[in-house]
């Protein structure tokens, strides 16, 4: 009877990868290769002609490469990808291998990916059919990559490195199409990606989740929790996300006041949000204790609010108010967790790493924030050529005004949650195929369906060491007395 009702209900889950995951790692890191050996060359500050380039240009020291400008930037954010994002997944409990191990797969090949998609949009030379990348194509390809972990955040413990690959593959697809169309063809100015990282990377994993909802996921509810070493693992993220979310949206502003602006900004911002988020924590407890889940994510509310409008005229108390309220309304999210137990209640949506309250609503916020503030900009805030600068009103954008910039930046907006929600929808009815080797209800957020696991060294508490040292004494004078009473 009961296999009868397993071949009813479909097979059992498996996650034996063996096959699988060799296999798509190694096919599409050969089509990589392929394709980078057609496309991908170096752009003429990192070619070998620079020489001549310079003596061309006119430029008279090598300092002039935009090497020297944006590789301090470029570091920043690949920390914040690879140890930031990694570190901040390690709250679970028995899930910290697949937090940073899968972190660390999704971005070696999302990188790789969106420098040929990101290329094709904005990179591709008509003459040639040739992509030159530099420094600041390796900065994008990692934005883009940081839309796949937003959306990772909310599957994390309950996909498999297969669907981690395969999440990433049209995660970094859909962002490049939708970064095009707002940041090409709506003209929208989105330095920090509120708009194409944040919002687009929040729903897309949100809408995954919908799909693969899991009705039993209480199966494992005993392993969804933290322990005391999983939750300061995950603070070490937040740190070095918090200390580096300015380099983040200030990596690809326009040098000079752009960039410079964009970096005080966020860094004011990030500075309130902590403020707020520590004291909105503590009344929500009845003794007034910090819940470290806030800490944790409600701290970088105010990065991720600020990205769109990092480089505008916002004014130095202008982001320490967007900090301030992004702090708050993040912790209330999480303390009343009435948007949590709605979600997965009613929207059967299952969010582990709490995207919707730290990307999704921070960025759809930032989005329309930067929205408002384009609209109110003005040359006696900017001057003109501040203003033309700033919002690039040159070329066929040269008449646009700064209302129609605003409603563009709004309709932006509404692009990248289009796009994440559609996305993700398609996305997740693809991961349902039974082939990708995805754990069953009672196996997730466990490190042992994927990875070898080394055993727990047995931990004796000193007093117990004592004692078992004192009876073991005892038994050796009792011994040595019964001894000397035989001889």
């Amino acid at each position: 009877m009961g296999n009868c009702w397993a071949t009813y209900l479909g097979p059992q889950k498996n996650t034996n990868v063996r096959v699988s995951l060799p296999a798509v790692c190694i096919i599409w890191q050969l089509a990589m290769i392929v394709l980078f050996g057609i496309f991908i060359r170096y752009d003429e500050e990192s070619d070998a002609h620079w020489i001549e380039h310079r003596r061309q240009h006119n430029i008279t020291s090598d300092i002039e490469n935009d090497f020297y400008f944006r590789y301090p930037s470029f570091q920043d954010v690949h920390v914040m990808i690879f140890v930031g994002f990694g570190f901040l997944m390690t709250f679970l409990k028995r899930y910290s291998f697949g937090g940073v191990g899968f972190n660390f797969l999704i971005a070696s090949f999302g990188l790789q990916w969106a420098l040929l998609m990101q290329g094709w949009f904005h990179a591709l030379d008509p003459a040639t059919g040739k992509i030159t990348i530099g420094i600041e194509g390796l900065i994008n390809a990692d934005f883009c990559c940081a839309g796949s972990l937003i959306a990772y955040g909310a599957l994390l413990g309950k996909i498999s490195p297969v669907q981690c690959l395969v999440v990433t593959l049209f995660g970094v697809t859909l962002f490049a199409v939708e970064e095009y169309i707002i940041l090409d063809l709506l003209h929208c100015r989105d330095a920090g990606g509120s708009m194409v990282i944040h919002c687009f990377g929040g729903y897309y994993g949100l809408a995954i989740s919908w799909v693969l909802y899991r009705p039993n996921l209480h199966q494992s509810k005993q392993l969804i929790g933290s322990v005391y070493h999983s939750d300061l693992f995950a603070m070490i993220g937040t740190l070095f996300l918090w200390m580096f979310w300015p380099s983040f949206n200030s990596a690809i502003a326009d040098h000079g006041d752009g960039q410079h602006r964009a970096a005080i900004n966020t860094y004011l911002a990030l500075a309130s949000s902590v403020l707020t988020a520590v004291a909105i924590s503590s009344l929500s407890q009845k003794k007034g204790k910090l819940d470290m889940v806030h800490i944790q994510n409600a701290t970088l509310a105010g990065g991720v609010a600020m990205g769109t409008s990092a480089e505008f005229m916002i004014s130095p108390y202008g982001s320490l108010i967007v900090g301030f309220f992004c702090g708050i309304i993040s912790v209330m999210i999480v303390f009343l967790y009435f948007v949590s137990a709605f979600l997965e209640k009613y929207l059967k949506i299952q969010d582990t790493c709490g995207v919707h309250n730290l990307h999704a609503v921070p960025g759809l916020l930032g989005g329309f924030i930067g929205a408002i503030v384009a609209a109110f900009a003005s040359e006696g805030v900017y001057g003109k050529e501040g203003l033309i600068n700033t919002f690039n009103f040159e070329g066929e954008f040269a008449n646009r005004g700064v209302g129609t910039q605003g409603a563009f930046q709004a309709a932006g907006t509404c692009v990248s949650i289009a796009f994440g929600l559609v996305g993700g929808i398609l996305v997740g009815f693809i991961l349902k195929i039974p082939i990708w080797g995805d754990p069953a209800d009672d196996d997730c957020f466990d490190d042992e369906a994927y990875w070898e696991v080394p055993e727990d060294e047995e931990i004796i508490h000193p007093v117990l060491e004592y004692n078992n040292h004192m009876v073991l004494k005892h038994q050796d004078i009792a011994e040595s007395n019964f001894s000397v009473e035989q001889s």
